[in-house]
């Protein structure tokens, strides 16, 4: 009669020892799959760098097309220069739709590039430098010299 509680308690060791290995088994199981997961999303991410190294994303009417210029005019408004072989479109965009402004040859004088204006960027950019420079005491007053 004392066989028959050791019996049981092996059987019951026996049915953990099964459990706690049918778990580590599913979290391998697991594990496997997440590493193949991760493999597959860096060879997406490896074929879509080298895509982009490799200018992969430009067509045969892209070598025709250049963008010279653009500027913001609005919240979603922009103008864009576009080169076109010899000419220059001025070409407004906004609200999913593109307007042809005005059509002119490409300037002669070797330049590619419409003159420099003064942007937003490049006055912040200057007001933000005579501000630090103010205020760090390396000279200027802060204000506009005329």
């Amino acid at each position: 009669m004392s066989d028959t509680p050791a019996t049981e308690a092996s059987a019951s060791g026996l049915d953990a020892l099964a459990s706690s290995g049918d778990s580590l088994v599913g979290m391998a199981t697991l594990g496997k799959t997440a590493a193949a997961l991760a493999l597959v999303i860096a060879i997406i991410l490896v074929c879509t760098a080298l895509l982009r190294r490799w200018g992969g994303h430009s067509r045969g009417i892209g070598r025709h097309l250049r963008v010279v210029a653009s500027t913001t005019l609005g919240g979603r408004e922009r103008l864009v220069i576009v080169e076109i072989e010899d000419t220059w479109l001025v070409l407004g965009v906004g609200g999913g739709q593109v307007t042809k402004l005005h059509e002119m040859p490409v300037p002669a004088s070797g330049t590619t590039k419409p003159a420099a204006s003064d942007t937003d960027d490049s006055r912040f950019a200057t007001r933000f430098a005579r501000a630090l420079r103010h205020n760090t005491g390396l000279g200027g007053s802060g204000r506009r010299e005329s």
